[in-house]
């Protein structure tokens, strides 16, 4: 594991693993066992993917934690001020077992019976932790965390910011792009560039859905040709040095639209996410925005062809809590941040959607996307 320190105020860390602990403990959990990925991130700003040898905060409800960290990848974690967090580093070589090692940290307080892992962490280690602590029920360690990460603080939302005006700056050289006679391939291929350009680190996801292909709502590339008249589905995003991500989609079309119920209906969908986002403040549930997305588009007889959720969390996962759907009552919050993109997906014929990730401020809402919502008629 390539582990990345990712500079952060260590009072903020110190203050979310002692949230988490407190969590765990309200939620009857011994200890949340959190492998490398955006909960390790999240804690101690540290990056990096699990990889065979273990890696493995454990953070006692009640106790000291420890990191057990593979001897030549301790190196990586040198700038993260773990002394100062009081976290134990315990270090173990090829030949040994670190899953014993993290069964023996978990049970420093008495045999545990309740552990939280990682929801990414892969089963190559879940199954074998498992085997070392045989009388501890599994379960997600997500269950605690959301309720923390779900409610982003000042530094994170500068984040979010900073990635939502740099994907902006993307949407806003589309017409370099986006033309007739290139393939969606072609047009992704300079998107992937200029994401880079514009400050990311890397692309997470580039969609060019063109004509038909944009009736798909999570299409890819492909080798077709984009025609004059096309209307193209741009949904493009990736993370900044900070690890927040952006996510924004936007509809184009390649000269006039060539099928004539695009404008009336794209008009529909245009005012179905402003009224998703107006009615965004504290005290509403997550369900009542995805309701206030699909109640227009339902009455204009396009209900069939909203075919997905209407928003998700985001942060330093793409996905991730809250998720704008019916049946979630979540009341939202402060901080809260998330997509609101509900679409229209013509089967065969072409598709819209519309997404701008916003925050949950005191009093209403913040959009961190500002390219222009109308359909954007680009040069063909």
């Amino acid at each position: 594991m390539a582990t990345v320190s990712i500079k952060q105020d260590p009072s903020v860390l110190a203050a979310r693993l002692t949230k988490a602990a407190e969590t765990a403990a309200a939620a009857k959990l011994d200890a949340l066992l959190i492998s490398p990925g955006s909960d390790l991130r999240y804690l101690l700003g540290a990056g990096g993917e699990s990889h065979e040898r273990l890696t493995c905060l454990v953070l006692p409800a009640d106790g000291r934690p420890a990191l057990v960290v593979p001897k030549l990848e301790e190196p990586g974690f040198a700038d993260i001020p773990l002394a100062e967090l009081g976290i134990e580093v315990v270090t173990w070589v090829d030949g040994q077992d670190p899953h014993a090692m993290v069964a023996d940290l978990a049970g420093r307080g008495g045999a545990p019976s309740r552990l939280a892992v990682a929801d990414v962490m892969p089963a190559l280690h879940t199954i074998p932790l498992r085997a070392a602590l045989p009388g501890a029920e599994q379960v997600l360690a997500g269950t605690v965390l959301r309720e923390l990460r779900m409610r982003k603080d000042a530094a994170e939302i500068e984040a979010l910011r900073k990635a939502g005006a740099a994907i902006d700056r993307v949407h806003a050289r589309m017409a370099e792009f986006l033309k007739a006679g290139r393939t969606e391939a072609e047009v992704g291929a300079d998107i992937s560039a200029a994401i880079i350009e514009e400050g990311h680190t890397e692309v997470a996801f580039v969609i060019v859905g063109s004509g038909p292909n944009g009736a798909s709502p999570h299409h890819d590339v492909s080798d077709r040709l984009i025609e004059r008249g096309d209307v193209v589905v741009i949904d493009i995003g990736g993370p900044i040095a900070e690890g927040y991500n952006s996510d924004c989609t936007r509809t184009y079309s390649v000269g006039e639209p060539a099928q004539a119920d695009v404008r009336e209906t794209y008009a529909v969908l245009e005012a179905a996410q402003r009224a998703a986002v107006e009615a965004v403040r504290p005290g509403a549930t997550a369900e009542s925005i995805d309701a206030a997305a699909r109640e227009p588009i339902a009455a204009a007889g396009f209900g069939e062809y909203f075919v997905h959720r209407t928003g998700h969390g985001i942060g330093l996962d793409v996905h991730e809590e809250p998720y704008i759907v019916g049946g979630n009552a979540t009341p939202l919050e402060p901080g809260f941040a998330f997509s609101v993109e509900p679409g229209i997906y013509l089967p065969g014929r072409w598709g819209a959607r519309i997404e701008d990730i916003v925050i949950v401020t005191e009093d209403g809402v913040e959009s961190v996307n500002n390219q222009p919502h109308e359909l954007v008629v680009l040069p063909a």
